[in-house]
């Protein structure tokens, strides 16, 4: 008998989630991918956070400005409000003459974006493995009122302990190392147990390492445990996934997989279901 998902990861139907927003339709982890995202018909929305030099929590993915910005110099160096005013879409859209430059988007905070969209789930992604941050953003969320549609996620086990101890009702995912023991045990068939986060938020593969297969979402969902996949761009990809019973597409198109998700011939119903089909002849395997 599979244990139920915790709800954030809990839904009728697999969901699209906007990768930084979307970042294939509009500069990453600002308001206007945010909000081309959600206009796309996106269910949620997957960022990243840092603190800046004043301890606020702010939406970027690299330590440093230069990649997408107009600025130059690490994140933590600025304040949030020197921030908010670099262009955070001057590397956007070579191809169409950089349509977002000049327009006044900066680098929002965590705040600004659960302010913004207040019925939407949300993936944090933890940049920094120090509790400081871990500290800010969960403040950030109660804030909020948004204890109940987040979810955290990081790739080391630090800033995630923080969370889960500061508010245990708040959804987390799994850690790479956390990943890793889950994966082995899905190869040797052991079940998924003692485990203190909600889901997975995993790429299908990493190098020459597959992760995310029908076996590995049948044990998760026995555990009571999501399995969201990043990045997940083209149609092939996603429908492979969908097949397996994963319960969201993590995208940085979602204006090309929500039409796909919503289709009759895009996905089978129930995500948990088409993940037990046939387990004991696929188990067999």
């Amino acid at each position: 008998m599979a244990d139920a998902l915790h709800p954030f990861f809990a839904a009728p139907r697999p969901l699209v989630i906007a990768h930084r927003g979307g970042s294939g339709l509009a500069p990453e982890n600002t308001l206007a991918a945010f909000d081309a995202g959600l206009a796309s018909g996106a269910d949620g929305l997957e960022l990243d956070v840092r603190l800046s030099r004043d301890g606020v929590v702010v939406v970027h993915h690299d330590a440093s400005l230069d990649r997408t910005t107009s600025g130059r110099g690490p994140v933590s160096a600025f304040s949030a409000d020197e921030l908010a005013r670099v262009d955070a879409a001057v590397s956007f859209g070579a191809d169409a003459g950089f349509p977002f430059r000049g327009q006044g988007i900066g680098v929002p905070t965590l705040s600004d974006v659960l302010g913004r969209y207040r019925d939407v789930r949300v993936i944090i992604e933890l940049k920094l493995d120090a509790a400081e941050l871990a500290e800010a953003a969960v403040a950030a969320v109660r804030r909020a009122g948004a204890v109940d549609r987040v979810c955290f996620g990081a790739f080391s086990t630090r800033a995630l302990r923080v969370v889960r101890a500061l508010e245990p009702a708040v959804a987390t995912s799994a850690a790479r190392e956390e990943v890793r023991w889950a994966l082995y045990r899905s190869w040797c068939r052991w079940p998924i147990r003692r485990h203190a986060f909600d889901g997975f938020q995993v790429p299908e593969s990493v190098g020459a390492t597959r992760v995310v297969s029908p076996r590995f979402v049948r044990a998760a969902h026995r555990a009571g445990l999501g399995v969201q996949v990043w990045t997940v761009d083209a149609e092939a990809d996603a429908r492979r996934l969908l097949a397996w019973g994963v319960d969201a597409l993590i995208t940085d198109r979602p204006d090309v997989l929500v039409p796909l998700v919503a289709s009759p011939s895009g996905h089978l119903p129930d995500a948990r279901a088409r993940s037990m089909v046939g387990d004991a002849a696929a188990d067999a395997r």
